[in-house]
């Protein structure tokens, strides 16, 4: 189930909601964890057992640690969060990279893993990351330890999160989930901050995903450079809209429920390096990898041999974590070498340029970048890249002026709301208008987003592999 149907708007949602209000306040985590279950074994009811494991081992582990260092057991300790570790990443592995693993090596001569066939589980790489940040959080003293399994079986399991982040860190909810205030005030921004999130994936999301998988349909010999620009920045614009809606409307059902959730985008067009762009896409991922991975490699403070080092690693690690697939790989070190120049040297230049001149540069490493995101297929990547470069195609034919004309106010809606200027125009319009027209435009957002979830069929959803 996913946040943009019918079933979860109309259905789950509401019954949920009812549930939880209605039941006493002590109730509402056990309410919380049964509807989370229900919620993710809506499609794959299997899986549910594997997310029961991770909760009680990753449970155990964390009362382990908790008690050897009670116990001055520092070595005991240690071995508890490396047994954490390895468990919650073996889980992820082997469901998430093992055929990939098994093909890379089958396709070399080397028959010497079995392809399992595996479906991959809906966000495992999100609860897994979190499960396991919870143990070496506690193993830090960061985080208090957890000694009531509802509570923290309902952090793991938390349904507004569950399937496209954000990455929530334990000790970030830890006195959320044993007391929040639930407020009407808090309940009609949660409601306010969904429709925003609907809008974004069912309006433009699912509008500009139509555009990019034209392109990405299109055989490599019949692509212009026009056409493949298009493709491709209707793609990043998709991905946009998709996954910070999707957070939107995390984020409105956490406080619908009283939680309050960490932001997870910050209109990361706008940046003006790859530097300032992973700033603001996806924060809390780069915030894990920062604090789980980066940091404890000895981050910065490091001579510039151990700092490549250190970046490789962490840009390696996230464009993997991204999906089972080279592509990915390849484009988390297309990442690494760009941060690793401006690092060294180009940053400085940048900081000089003018404002302009640095913010088309950003945009052309992260759009060039989606493109290797995106197209998985090395082949079909080549091709794809060569004719954004007009390498051996023509520059333009009637179907990419067809599509452009098409799509073009789409296209300047979507560039516009990538922005910071409608938030800076709305804040600049008088309270008296504005709270009046709110509530207008929250329900217009939602009658016209179920219109269209309703009467269209094309509804993708990007994060299956994650």
């Amino acid at each position: 189930m996913v946040f943009s149907t019918p079933y979860f708007l109309f259905l789950y949602l509401p019954m949920v909601l009812l549930l939880y209000y209605i039941s006493p306040l002590k109730w509402r985590n056990l309410v919380l964890m049964v509807v989370n279950l229900i919620f993710y074994g809506w499609g794959e009811p299997v899986y549910i057992i594997i997310m029961l494991v991770n909760i009680t081992a990753n449970y155990a582990f964390g009362l382990v640690v908790t008690r050897c260092k009670q116990r001055e057991n520092q070595r005991g300790a240690k071995i508890a969060v490396a047994l954490s570790v390895v468990f919650n990443l073996a889980l992820l592995g082997f469901f998430k990279y093992w055929d990939f693993i098994a093909g890379s090596l089958a396709s070399l001569g080397l028959d010497v893993m079995p392809q399992l066939g595996l479906e991959l589980p809906i966000g495992i790489s999100f609860y897994t990351f979190q499960t396991m940040s919870y143990t070496i959080d506690v193993y830090r003293g960061d985080s208090r330890v957890q000694k009531n399994l509802i509570t923290f079986g309902t952090f793991v399991t938390l349904f507004p999160q569950l399937i496209a982040g954000p990455i929530l860190q334990y000790k970030d909810l830890d006195a959320q989930l044993e007391q929040r205030d639930h407020t009407v005030e808090r309940f009609a921004l949660g409601v306010q901050r969904f429709c925003v999130g609907l809008a974004k994936k069912v309006l433009l999301a699912n509008n500009l995903g139509k555009l990019w998988d034209v392109y990405l349909a299109t055989p490599g010999a019949e692509l212009t450079t026009l056409g493949a620009w298009l493709g491709i920045v209707a793609f990043s614009l998709q991905l946009y809209f998709d996954f910070s809606g999707y957070s939107d409307m995390a984020i409105g059902l956490g406080r619908m429920l009283g939680f309050e959730f960490m932001e997870n985008f910050n209109y990361p067009y706008i940046s003006k390096s790859a530097t300032e762009f992973w700033r603001r896409w996806h924060i809390s991922l780069g915030n894990w990898f920062r604090d789980y991975l980066y940091i404890p490699l000895g981050g910065n403070r490091v001579g510039k041999g151990r700092l490549m080092f250190n970046l490789l690693i962490v840009w390696a690690a996230t464009g993997i974590w991204h999906g089972a697939s080279w592509n990915f790989l390849i484009w988390g070190l297309y990442y690494f070498v760009f941060i690793m120049l401006e690092k060294l040297w180009l940053g400085k230049y940048l900081k000089k340029a003018p404002a302009a001149l640095a913010h088309l540069y950003g945009i052309f490493v992260v759009v060039v970048g989606w493109a290797i995101f995106a197209v998985e297929d090395f082949t079909a990547m080549g091709l794809y890249l060569k004719a954004m470069f007009g390498i051996g195609v023509s520059l333009v034919n009637g179907d990419a002026l067809y599509y452009l004309f098409n799509y073009l106010p789409m296209l300047v809606v979507a560039c516009v709301a990538a922005t910071p200027l409608a938030a800076k125009v709305w804040h600049k319009i008088p309270a008296k208008v504005w709270k009046p027209a709110l509530p207008v435009l929250v329900c217009l957002a939602l009658v016209l987003a179920t219109a269209y979830l309703v009467d269209g069929t094309y509804n993708p959803f990007l994060y299956f592999r994650f």
